[in-house]
């Protein structure tokens, strides 16, 4: 399965400062550029995942990095391509190495296991950044019942949506809404 470009490589899991990743991928790729070492590393990725958030009544998506401080790093390492790596600010060192021996690769599996959580977080759409709860104060933003104030009955993570049961009328009305139909009350 390895193809003509990828043979020999591994991935490899660079730490670095949390919430420097994308500064790190950016200095990265442009000693990557300024080295030509296009052919030795050959990827480098920020294993993120979408999420949404209500702000001001209106729906905010954003990415967010489900492994803050970690970077996947695709390349054949030799000892000065390490030091080359190592060098670039924000960079803390490489995952499971120490000083007398080189970084440990990932297996395939965990590679599998963290390109799939990547691949299945990008199909699922967004997630709100903090979790609904059952029995959750919650007011609704958007539809029909704008403005209405409910409590979560129940939880379809699955859906993405939610069970509220509002006051219509004076009587409680379970309505099945979607993540971003909502804000939680604080």
């Amino acid at each position: 399965m390895a193809t003509e470009e990828t043979k020999g490589k591994s991935w490899y899991v660079l730490r670095a400062i949390s919430g420097k990743e994308k500064k790190v991928k950016q200095y990265l790729e442009s000693e990557i550029d300024r080295l030509d070492l296009n052919d030795v590393i050959t990827q480098i990725l920020i294993p993120t995942e979408k999420v949404f958030e209500m702000r001001n009544g209106k729906k905010r998506v954003r990415e967010k990095s489900f492994l803050p401080g970690y970077i996947l790093v695709e390349a054949d390492l030799a000892p000065e391509i390490i030091s080359v790596v190592k060098d670039v600010p924000n960079v803390i060192g490489f995952l499971g190495a120490n000083k007398n021996s080189p970084p440990i690769p990932l297996r395939q599996s965990e590679l599998n296991r963290i390109l799939g959580k990547v691949d299945e977080s990008s199909e699922m759409g967004e997630m709100p950044e903090d979790p609904f709860i059952k029995g959750e104060p919650v007011k609704v933003m958007a539809g029909p019942f704008s403005g209405f104030e409910g409590t979560v009955d129940e939880v379809f993570e699955d859906k993405k949506k939610l069970r509220v049961v509002v006051k219509i009328f004076g009587r409680s009305t379970p309505v099945e809404l979607n993540y971003f139909q909502v804000a939680k009350q604080f």
